[in-house]
């Protein structure tokens, strides 16, 4: 796409260029920047863009755009703030994510940028931002409902009882006080977030000076603070079932249309089912999902074509009757997990045509103007690193099983893994409206049968107390999948063990304890393929552990060095100081380069030796496969289902459907489907 600088607002000049955040207010169909002070703070008439720029560990820069749109806005500055979005995005060098955000309706992704809430304003602001701070908020009683452990959605409701329920919290906004009613039904981590948000209230909008009270549902007990705030409701009256909402009773599938949008007009494509050699480089697409609505940019196509698409997509989604929708653009060559998995089959590598030439131009023409570049340019990598299927921002604790008990790892030490142990995790990250949960066992090679057997009992106690909600995953020593490693990003596996079991088992059977000692000498294979996913095996310590297409780490007490192959990369070697400092932090390392090592180095392997020198593939991952698993008359029939959809898995002959990942074979086992609702949700959110 070849972009002029007439085409881009001056607005965004410079924008993008260092991590952080830059917002726009749409004014007169222009973007007009917000001052830093009035970061976080949004009116209800008016419409915003949103830039975050995100420096990842391997230096380059990575952009995502929101606008917001306030539950006042006309459709002009709707229409205004879609088409800003892809000039921003053009300025960047056209490969951000666009995200549309509602009020009321934002996304996990949006809130949690605006830590720990966006209660949004009445009215417009005023020229030059002079907008009276708190205005609206001090002038009459307003009551807020809080949702969600992580990114809390606040949503103001109406002021009356017939508000109130038994499985939200709400807050209650006075004058001079500040009250947070806890539903019954409402769990400890809803309740802390939504007291961040009491204390958010109280320092924004009364200066730090009002009272703050909590109230819990159905405890009244001559409470003080109960009273009162009862009688802001006419008096205490036990409160009604929660009626069930429209959104919650919409439990039908999705019905999923694409559009090809050509010479300003979107034209129906008639297809049976979707695949990726519908969608044309020279042309947009709009893909109609009811909830979301994604816009697919060709490489090819023009800035005017993406605007023309986009104000399309805006206009869709305003339509009489439909359901309130995010908006998500996305460029060909950096589609997202979520619109991938709309389609059938899509390809592991799609030749795309993609030139530096966008940003280049870009960032040629804000140099001649005297502006920084230097972030511009370094841009994400052409070569998109496979994203994990899972959302890796979320919460993690591992335990070390030993004997019948589970030992908790402390943070610094719950990436870090013996052989001859078993480990529990659970990771819980935030779902589309609940927390996800996954709990997971780690085998080591050589673990004892006991201490496996214990581990899953254990892991099974834990799901039990999560009421099934958690999908359970095996794990085995070398068969590792990217999410597992993603999760942990840095992981590193020792020799030995140091559970009771396998300290047992070295005595009962004889064997030398191989366990790692910190000052002892030791051998490390580094792997990986970027910062978030990487992992140090310590090997056999020998010459004929070395491999070419690997660089190692090697340590003799303080003494380090370090070994890259000769078909290594720059990669691998910035994985080896990233480990280092994990292994061996803040001792210098004596590098080496294969084919130069020294005497030192070879002493300590014991001697130089051959090992491998040939190039090692590596195995790309493929499509998840899902199977029907049919016990009939006592006989278990395993069948493989293809081009699966939601009627495989609602169907009253599938008994229980488990999903194998191919391309974390023997590694990654989806476990714990109680029922075929949960199976076709897991299956939607992560395959």
């Amino acid at each position: 796409m070849a972009v002029s600088m007439r085409e881009v607002d001056s607005a965004f000049q410079g924008a993008g260029q260092r991590a952080g955040l830059e917002i726009w207010c749409i004014e007169n169909s222009k973007p007009l920047p917000v001052p830093k002070s009035f970061y976080g703070k949004f009116f209800t008439g008016d419409a915003y863009l949103v830039l975050k720029t995100t420096a990842l560990k391997n230096g380059a820069l990575r952009n995502d755009i929101h606008y917001w749109l306030g539950k006042d806005a006309n459709q002009e500055q709707a229409t205004a703030a879609a088409i800003k979005t892809v000039e921003l995005d053009a300025a960047l060098g056209g490969r951000s994510v666009q995200y549309r955000e509602v009020q009321g309706h934002e996304t996990e992704r949006f809130c949690l940028i605006f830590k720990p809430c966006i209660i949004p304003q009445p009215g417009k602001v005023a020229s030059g931002f002079k907008h009276t701070e708190g205005i609206g908020l001090e002038r009459k009683i307003r009551l807020f409902i809080c949702k969600g452990k992580h990114a809390v959605h606040v949503k103001e409701v109406p002021f009356a009882r017939s508000s109130l329920n038994h499985d939200d919290i709400f807050i209650l906004d006075t004058k001079t006080k500040i009250f947070q009613f806890n539903g019954s039904n409402s769990s400890p981590q809803e309740r802390a977030k939504a007291l961040d948000v009491v204390q958010y209230v109280k320092d924004a909008y009364h200066d730090g000076k009002c009272d703050i009270a909590t109230v819990e549902d159905g405890k009244l007990m001559a409470d003080a603070d109960a009273g009162e705030f009862w009688g802001f409701f006419g008096g205490f009256a036990p409160l009604s079932r929660k009626t069930t909402s429209e959104e919650e009773t919409n439990g039908s599938t999705p019905k999923t249309k694409l559009f090809c949008f050509e010479k300003g007009h979107s034209l129906p494509v008639a297809t049976d089912k979707l695949v990726r050699e519908l969608l044309n480089t020279n042309k947009c697409y709009i893909l109609d999902c009811e909830f979301e609505v994604f816009v697919w940019m060709g490489r090819s196509t023009s800035l005017e074509e993406r605007k023309s698409a986009s104000a399309a997509a805006e206009e869709l989604s305003r339509g009489p009757g439909r359901p309130e929708a995010h908006i998500i653009r996305v460029i060909e060559g950096f589609e997202t997990v979520m619109f991938r998995t709309m389609f059938s089959a899509w390809p592991q590598n799609v030749d795309v045509a993609v030139s530096e030439d966008s940003r280049g131009k870009v960032a040629a023409l804000l140099k001649r103007q005297g502006l920084n570049v230097k972030g511009l340019m370094k841009a994400t990598p052409l070569k998109e690193e496979l994203q994990p299927y899972l959302d890796c921002t979320g919460n993690l604790q591992v335990w070390r099983v030993n004997g019948n008990i589970k030992d908790l790892l402390s943070p610094s030490e719950q990436s870090k893994f013996y052989s001859g142990d078993c480990y529990i995790f659970e990771y819980n990250y935030p779902g589309s409206d609940k927390d996800e949960y996954l709990l997971g066992t780690w085998f080591g090679k050589k673990s004892t049968e006991e201490e496996r057997i214990a581990a899953i009992s254990l892991t099974t106690e834990m799901v039990d107390s999560l009421k099934l909600q958690a999908v359970q995953a095996r794990i085995y020593e070398g068969k590792e999948p990217i999410q597992f490693l993603s999760i942990f990003q840095s992981f590193i596996v020792y020799k030995g063990g140091i559970s009771s079991g396998y300290k047992r088992l070295v005595v009962e059977s004889a064997i030398e304890d191989e366990t790692y000692r910190e000052e002892g000498v030791a051998l490390f294979r580094v792997q990986g393929s970027g910062p978030d996913n990487m992992q140090a095996i310590q090997v056999d310590l020998m010459a004929s552990s070395l491999n070419s297409s690997y660089c190692y780490i090697l340590h003799n007490g303080n003494s380090v060095f370090t070994w890259s192959g000769n078909l290594t990369s720059s990669i691998e070697l910035e994985l080896v100081e990233r480990l280092l400092d994990v292994i061996k932090p803040n001792i210098q390392p004596k590098p080496h380069k294969e084919g130069s090592e020294s005497e030192q180095f070879w002493s300590l392997l014991g001697g130089k030796g051959e090992y491998p020198s040939q190039s090692i593939k590596r195995e790309q991952e493929s499509d998840p496969h899902l199977f029907s698993c049919n016990f009939t008359k006592g006989n278990l029939k395993i069948s493989e289902i293809h081009n699966f959809s939601q009627d495989d898995l609602m169907t009253e002959d599938v008994f229980y459907s488990v999903l194998l990942f191919v391309h974390l074979c023997l590694g990654w086992t989806a476990r714990g489907f109680k029922d075929k609702t949960t199976s076709f949700k897991h299956w939607r959110e992560i395959s």
